[in-house]
């Protein structure tokens, strides 16, 4: 999943790629993503989120704070939706996402959008989409914070955007009956879940993401429907690595690594 590719500069691809930049091979149907390793590469939460996240024929699918286009790129690889948008406030990496969008050959199935999240309803019809997907910031105000003007703080950390804002725009975007899915990280799982039943998007569906067995969950992944009754199914915790370098069967199964 995360092999890099040296690009000859005689090939049709170089010239999408900017200084600095490289092209990831996907395993997905030959599709590439460009990156840039010094600003912000995807990382194994949205490949997971790519995963979790389910599209039936014909669906209409939006990626909130979406970078470079990885989850909606994986998706329209493994899913049947008819259209994906994705949403990024970032200039620099909605031009990546739309050049690796061009670069694998889905620019009728693949539209980004630049802009903010607070201000979707500008965008995007109300009640347009049957699913919305989002890896958004984890980090609460200045934890951690070295420089908030910088690509990697603003994908990382509440700048621009807070988790409240994903979920009330989740839920004016989503047609009744739609279904949310979201990566976060378990501490804030509190504040998740108090926050989708307060908008009326119902959680249906959890799983923790351990990085061993006998470590603690640093990731967590939830499902929610608009306007869903209440019943929530917890699944069976999803382990990363077997022993250190090494992944479990089902991450190299399922997701490609």
């Amino acid at each position: 999943m995360n092999g890099n590719k040296v690009i000859d500069a005689g090939k049709p691809e170089a010239g999408l790629l900017k200084d600095g930049e490289r092209l990831d091979d996907l395993q997905r149907n030959g599709y590439r993503i460009i990156q840039h390793s010094e600003k912000f590469c995807f990382g194994m939460d949205a490949v997971l989120l790519s995963g979790f996240a389910g599209a039936r024929e014909g669906d209409l699918v939006l990626d909130l704070c979406t970078g470079t286009g990885i989850i909606p790129i994986l998706m329209e690889a493994r899913t049947g939706a008819a259209h994906f948008a994705g949403l990024e406030i970032q200039e620099e990496s909605a031009d990546m996402a739309r050049r690796s969008v061009l670069l694998n050959g889905l620019e009728e199935k693949i539209d980004i959008v630049t802009g903010d999240i607070r201000e979707a309803g500008h965008y995007f019809t109300s009640a347009s989409f049957d699913v919305v997907t989002c890896n958004p910031p984890y980090m609460m105000g200045n934890h951690g914070l070295v420089n908030p003007e910088a690509p990697k703080a603003i994908a990382r950390h509440e700048i621009l955007c807070t988790l409240e804002d994903v979920v009330s725009q989740t839920a004016r975007l989503l047609k009744p009956g739609g279904h949310f899915y979201m990566v976060h990280r378990p501490f804030r799982l509190a504040e998740i879940i108090t926050l989708l039943v307060e908008y009326r998007l119902e959680p249906k569906r959890m799983r923790l993401v351990h990085p061993y067995v006998d470590r603690e969950p640093n990731m967590v992944l939830v499902e929610a429907v608009r306007g869903g009754k209440p019943r929530m199914t917890v699944e069976k915790p999803l382990i990363i690595f077997r022993e250190q370098g090494k992944y479990t069967q089902e991450i190299c199964q399922q997701y490609g690594f």
